[in-house]
C-alpha cells in the first residue's frame, strides 16, 4: 500500500530474469525470442522497475535466437529508460555470453565461465557406412547447391568453403555487437575473438565482466537494502512437467548435456 501514499517513497524494485538453458527453437524450455518476449515486456513494463536483473546460465546455442533476444532487451532498455545488469551462474558462453553482452554490466561468481565468443557448426559423414553396407544414395535436385553437406555422400571442398564463409559472418556479427556493448572495457588482447573462455577473475582482467559478484549482494549494494525483486522465468509446458514425452524430453536433455559437458560442466 506504501506506494499508493502520496509523498511516500516507495523502496527500489528490481526485475529479475532467468535466462538458462540451451538457446534454441527446439522443445524442453530452450531459450528463444517468441517463448522470452511476454517475459521481458513485463519485467520492463510492470510496476516501473529500477533496474532489470537477467540470471543468465546458458552455454548458447542459436545464434539468431541469441541475436533478436538480445536486441529486444536492449530496445525495452532504451525505451524504458531502464538499466539491466547480468549476473553469470555456471556459464554465458558463445550464445549465453551473446546475451550476457546486451546488459549494461556483468557481473560473475569467480568459478563462472565466461567467453567463447565464437560460431560453431558441426555435423557427421555416413558414406563410407553406406558403401561398405551396400547401399546406394540417390539424390535429386533443381539447383545446384540444393545438397550442400549432405552427410550422406562424400564431403566437398566448395561445399565447406561456402559453410566457413557464412560461419565467418555470424561471427564478425558477434564480434560486432561485443565491441558495441563493451566498448573500452574491452582488453586488446588477440584471444578474446578466438572461441577461447575463462573463469571469473581472468574474464574480468580481459574485460569481458564487470566484476566478481551474486545477484542479491551486488543489487543491494547498488540500490540499497530495502531493494525488492520481482521473479520472472521461463515456465516448462504442463504436457512436460506431467512426464508426457519423456523420450524427446530425454533426447533433448542429452543434446543440453552436451553443450554443458563442452565446458566442463
Amino acid at each position: 500500500m506504501k506506494r499508493w501514499i502520496p509523498f511516500m517513497k516507495s523502496s527500489p524494485t528490481v526485475a529479475v530474469l532467468r535466462l538458462s538453458g540451451v538457446i534454441g527453437t527446439g522443445s524442453r524450455g530452450q531459450l528463444n525470442d517468441q517463448t522470452l518476449a511476454p517475459l521481458l515486456e513485463k519485467a520492463f513494463r510492470r510496476g516501473k522497475p529500477t533496474a532489470v536483473a537477467l540470471e543468465i546460465n546458458s552455454p548458447g546455442g542459436s545464434p539468431v535466437q541469441s541475436s533478436l533476444i538480445a536486441q529486444r532487451i536492449r530496445r525495452l532498455s532504451e525505451e524504458q529508460n531502464v538499466p539491466v545488469l547480468a549476473f553469470v551462474e555456471d556459464v554465458a558462453a558463445s550464445g549465453g555470453y551473446w546475451l550476457a553482452a546486451s546488459a549494461d554490466e556483468i557481473f560473475a561468481d569467480e568459478n563462472s565461465v565466461v567467453g567463447s565468443i565464437g560460431v560453431i557448426s558441426a555435423g557427421f559423414g555416413a558414406h563410407v557406412f553406406l558403401s561398405r553396407q551396400g547401399l546406394e544414395r540417390r539424390v535429386y535436385t533443381a539447383g545446384e547447391s540444393k545438397s550442400v553437406l549432405d552427410p550422406f555422400k562424400p564431403e566437398n571442398p566448395d561445399d565447406v568453403k561456402r559453410l566457413q564463409a557464412l560461419l565467418e559472418q555470424i561471427h564478425a556479427n558477434f564480434i560486432r555487437h561485443v565491441k558495441s556493448r563493451r566498448g573500452s572495457k574491452l582488453s586488446s588482447a588477440p584471444e578474446i575473438f578466438t572461441g577461447q573462455f575463462w573463469a571469473g577473475q581472468n574474464a574480468e582482467k580481459l574485460g569481458l565482466i564487470d566484476g566478481l559478484g551474486h545477484t542479491i549482494p551486488v543489487l543491494k549494494e547498488k540500490f540499497g537494502n530495502d531493494v525488492k525483486l520481482r521473479r520472472y522465468g521461463v515456465r516448462r509446458p504442463v504436457w512436460q512437467r506431467l512426464g508426457a514425452s519423456l523420450m524427446q524430453d530425454a533426447v533433448a536433455g542429452i543434446e543440453e548435456r552436451a553443450e554443458y559437458a563442452r565446458f566442463g560442466l
